[in-house]
């Protein structure tokens, strides 16, 4: 039985029905798959495509492509701007080809991936890779048994990232890796009511040390908001930040985040004595870790405001140089 649509959706997908030269020629702004639908449809609403990669084929960039109802969709190779969503009751499943990412993205333009359920089965290498976009927006996700990352980023140009209300978890390296390489990449990103959990090595790991940016501006910085997440029970650390001498200005702030369960520190901010990498803590909470609940192994400046909940870690609370800042 198909999933009963959404009336929006209905709504909308019928002023993007085939009758009549208004609305068809609206048709490829927003193009539709299905599980029954064909790849050598034209995607759309009344005959849908059947995997997600002819319907980004055949999209107009900036268009959308929307599942009709529940089914696997294929892996996808995204290199043009678009939005790829399923409405609320369904799920568009992706299942990589074993030993490649389920979704990888190239491109200049705005990427949006909304409502997706990523299963890597144990043998896809990465849930979403990126090498260049100028936004991308993760929503309402799930990521899970890949053998490298959940979602590994590695632009390098400037781009700004949300991720909000997604899980990745139970991959082999990292829930969700953020390392822009090259001499003009920059990241300037938020991970809002997200959980990273159950993977091999970090839940979320900011990694500063691949970008090596010709000179400081404000588009050369690696800028991340991590709040209102849970990051708990991974092999390492649930956040880490990491940073080396003349590499991207690095700054993590977390607020709101519960870290536990981590097999080294809940939150563990690496950056030798490099003076632009700086990490916060503010209103978090960092228990039962096996290492430490907050370390700073470094000599550059790691700051809480005094309200984080820190105890019960196996290797002691805190470890190195934590600077106390408070409201003025």
């Amino acid at each position: 039985m198909r999933t009963q649509l959404p009336f929006a959706l209905l709504a909308t997908a019928l002023t993007c029905s085939p009758f009549g030269n208004p609305a068809h020629a609206a048709a490829r702004d927003r193009v539709f798959v299905a599980s029954y639908g064909s790849d050598s449809n034209p995607c759309t609403f009344g005959s849908p495509c059947k995997t997600f990669q002819q319907a980004v084929n055949v999209v107009a960039a900036g268009g959308e492509v929307t599942a009709i109802d529940s089914a696997g969709f294929g892996p996808i190779n995204i290199t043009k701007p678009v939005t790829i969503t399923s409405p609320d009751g369904v799920e568009a499943g992706i299942v990589p080809n074993p030993g490649s990412p389920a979704i990888s993205i190239n491109t200049t333009g705005d990427v949006f991936l909304r409502g997706l359920t990523i299963e890597g089965n144990d043998s896809g290498t990465d849930g979403i890779t990126l090498s260049s976009a100028a936004t991308l927006g993760i929503i309402h996700c799930v990521i899970r048994h890949f053998t490298h990352d959940g979602i590994y980023l590695q632009p390098t140009d400037s781009m700004k990232l949300s991720i909000l209300e997604t899980v990745a978890s139970n991959n082999g390296n990292d829930g969700i890796d953020l390392s822009p390489s090259g001499n003009s990449a920059g990241l300037f990103g938020v991970i809002d009511h997200t959980t990273a959990s159950s993977n091999a090595v970090d839940g979320i790991n900011v990694w500063g040390a691949n970008s090596f940016p010709n000179s400081i501006n404000p588009v050369n910085l690696l800028f991340i908001t991590i709040i209102n997440s849970v990051v708990s029970t991974n092999g390492a650390n649930g956040v880490k930040a990491h940073s080396a001498q003349s590499t991207i200005p690095l700054f993590v702030m977390v607020r709101d985040t519960a870290a536990s369960a981590n097999g080294n520190d809940g939150f563990f901010f690496d950056a030798g004595d490099y003076g632009f990498a700086t990490m916060a803590l503010g209103h978090s909470v960092a228990v039962a870790n096996i290492n430490h609940g907050v370390e700073n192994n470094s000599s550059s400046t790691f700051s809480t405001y005094n309200d984080n909940n820190v105890g019960f870690n196996i290797g002691g609370d805190t470890s190195g140089t934590l600077s106390v800042t408070s409201f003025h």
